[in-house]
């Protein structure tokens, strides 16, 4: 499954209306976890790690009608963890890789 349908299954999108907005928000969402030192080429490969992120993060920013603010809040409590553990891991940041 292609990541933007898997960001429109956990936003809860079923038609194609907003497909341009997600996408835009997908490449936002890597842009900020590249942020973090996440090597650009774990971030290219998108493992289940990077897809769970992209997803929390595009559900924050794309609420479904009726989302209450306490879910926002622990999403985004949710997402800024996801990204924490992507930098402390060494198989998704380029570290050690210029010690060699």
């Amino acid at each position: 499954m292609a990541l933007l349908d898997e960001v429109k299954v956990a936003c809860r999108v079923t038609s194609t209306d907003y497909d341009q907005d997600l996408t835009d928000m997908i490449a936002e969402a890597l842009a900020d976890i590249g942020i973090t030192d996440v090597s650009a080429t774990v971030l290219a490969s998108t493992p289940p790690l990077i897809k769970r992120a992209v997803k929390t993060y595009c559900r924050i920013n794309f609420p479904y009608d009726g989302m209450e603010e306490a879910t926002m809040q622990r999403l985004k409590e949710a997402y800024d963890e996801q990204k924490a553990q992507l930098l402390m891991s060494s198989s998704y940041t380029d570290w050690g890789e210029s010690d060699a």
